[in-house]
């Protein structure tokens, strides 16, 4: 019998699930599930069984919807053009065209002036060229280059302006002007739910001034990615199906396409070991593509402080590689059909859609805005992907897990990235704090290696992210050796490492005689002894789950107060 002709035996989600209770090994069997930030519960095993039970015959319009409604084939490079002065920005701008990128992305914010002769340059290259423009404002000074591109051009010219304010431009009709951009939102917490209604918020403001298919001519939609991966594809799916629902609702039975528009986002990027961003950055690339973006852009793994040409040239490759490689972008809605994420793409329209009519029944965005609503809930959102970052629920690594002590954090800042709420914010100013304090750290480690090794290890981990290597006291085997290293010791700080019963035996006699000034912590939770010991002296604990910045932030005050 060869491969091709072994077949396994159909197996039920309920026989499944009797096996997996089994593994947990008296866990419970909802252990499994995962609770997401935009409120939807993942579920560990995603059948299509299951999937058809919850759609039934929407499943296949869902597909189609989102088939039928891609603006473009494939999805193209739009990388951003970075110039130090105007030679700099101009040669920028053939190299990239030349190294494959489709269409440019050009910020007004830059170092030098929009003079007349700079901006004809620029209407010459943009008559051929497709772009994206990021406005300030209606009286913004790149907007001048339209007015330079001749008259007979203008019909061709192709592009995307993304603005504070409504732009309008006339006898330009294939350049898009009303952007439903969410990215705003979304480096203040939004989650994907959140973006998506508030999407449909900004196409009803806009529609409702215009004839629609005056406006669906004029709209697009501008999204930051994150990484979480499966969380993105189904965003970029879902509001595909939200606009159908959106443009029906004006009456429009026809299939009106719009691009999305989308970019890496920043709020994952970290100043601490840049080069985990490009992990970053392909990873959320990918889910673009597979999501369905018609125009992706990677921001380099140091956009943060100063993108070089070489860290340009990596994001533009990111999208290259892989548009080119993985091939995606030759299957027609790669992820569709998939138990898990058709499910999550279900999920993610009808809450969205009930969020945009609890939007529009206070009167709409505008109203929403005005009324604090959005900005508690945005504010609330914010506050549990910061909490899970901290307690390091949430992984950020090379930033609070995996961190690397001695890596330099520069100070330099790019202004265009500045409002960019990032979540490695806390632990970069951190590491800015303890740098100034310039502590004496170290860990006790009491017993044989193999006892307290691993609560060393985590302690050692744990103050990496604040940029602290902390110094080690080897094996200290005896109380009385104990206290006598912690006498001699001359450090600001010292972490109790061991097991839980050489805690308990060793921490209220070392109290009874650590130095004054010398601020003593335990690794581990002991909640039982947790007043006796405080009372007479000690600091506080290290462990799993705690949030990382209220500790470290606490422990640097005392330090303060115990150097000055």
């Amino acid at each position: 019998m060869t491969m091709k002709e072994i077949e396994f035996d159909p197996v039920s989600y309920e026989q499944w699930k009797k096996e997996a209770i089994k593994a947990l090994k008296g866990k419970p069997f909802e252990s499994l599930f995962t609770k997401t930030t935009e409120g939807i519960t993942l579920e560990p095993l995603y059948t299509q069984e299951t999937l058809v039970e919850k759609l039934g015959e929407k499943l296949e319009k869902q597909i189609s919807t989102i088939r039928i409604l891609k603006a473009t084939s494939g999805i193209s490079s739009a990388q951003q053009i970075f110039g130090n002065n105007v030679e700099h920005f101009l040669s920028n701008i053939h190299d990239s065209l030349n190294r494959g990128n489709t269409i440019l992305t050009i910020d007004s914010r830059v170092p030098f002036e929009w003079d007349d002769q700079l901006l004809s340059e620029l209407a010459n290259i943009l008559s051929t060229n497709e772009f994206k423009l990021i406005i300030q404002h209606s009286n913004d000074a790149l907007l001048g280059l339209f007015e330079k591109i001749d008259s007979s051009q203008r019909e061709y010219v192709n592009g995307y302006i993304i603005s504070n304010e409504f732009i309008e431009l006339n006898n330009y009709p294939r350049v898009r002007t009303i952007c439903a951009n969410t990215i705003p939102y979304h480096y203040e917490g939004a989650n994907a739910i959140q973006e998506l209604a508030l999407t449909l918020a900004i196409a009803h403001k806009y529609a409702n001034q215009n004839d629609f298919h005056s406006f669906a001519n004029r709209f697009f939609v501008n999204f930051a990615v994150d990484t979480q991966f499966f969380s993105e594809i189904a965003k970029l799916r879902a509001i595909r199906i939200l606009w159908k629902a959106f443009s029906s609702a004006y009456g429009i039975s026809e299939a009106i396409t719009f691009p999305i528009v989308a970019e890496t986002s920043l709020r994952s990027y970290s100043k601490l070991d840049v080069y985990v961003n490009l992990l970053r950055a392909g990873n959320e690339a990918f889910s673009a593509l597979i999501g369905g973006a018609d125009a992706f852009t990677v921001h380099p793994h140091d956009v943060l402080t100063n993108p070089t040409d070489q860290s340009i040239r990596i994001a533009r490759n990111i999208m290259l590689v892989i548009n080119e490689e993985s091939l995606v972008q030759n299957v027609v809605d790669p992820s569709g059909g998939s138990y898990f994420i058709e499910t999550l793409t279900s999920e993610y329209v009808e809450k969205a859609w009930a969020m945009f009519l609890e939007i529009e029944e206070v009167g709409g965005l505008d109203a929403y805005q005005q009324s604090g609503k959005l900005k508690a809930l945005l504010d609330e959102t914010k506050s549990v992907r910061l909490n899970a970052i901290a307690t390091r629920r949430q992984s950020l690594i090379g930033t609070n897990i995996y961190a690397n002590p001695v890596d330099s954090l520069t100070a330099e800042t790019n202004p265009l990235f500045t409002d960019a709420k990032r979540f490695a914010s806390p632990f970069e100013e951190l590491r800015i704090t303890y740098d100034a304090i310039q502590p004496k750290i170290a860990i006790l480690t009491y017993g044989k290696l193999k006892n307290f090794k691993p609560r060393a290890d985590f302690v050692s981990g744990y103050f990496a992210t604040a940029g602290i290597v902390c110094e080690h006291s080897g094996e200290i085997e005896t109380i009385e050796a104990a206290k006598e290293w912690l006498n001699n010791s001359d450090y600001d700080y010292v972490i109790i490492a061991t097991t839980d019963d050489d805690t308990k035996s060793i921490v209220p006699q070392l109290l009874e005689t650590r130095p004054k000034d010398l601020l003593l912590d335990v690794a581990g939770r002991f909640k039982d002894y947790e007043d006796e010991w405080k009372a007479n002296g000690l600091n506080g604990f290290i462990f799993a789950g705690q949030n990382i910045i209220e500790k470290l932030s606490s422990v640097a005050d005392r330090l303060t107060g115990v150097k000055s």
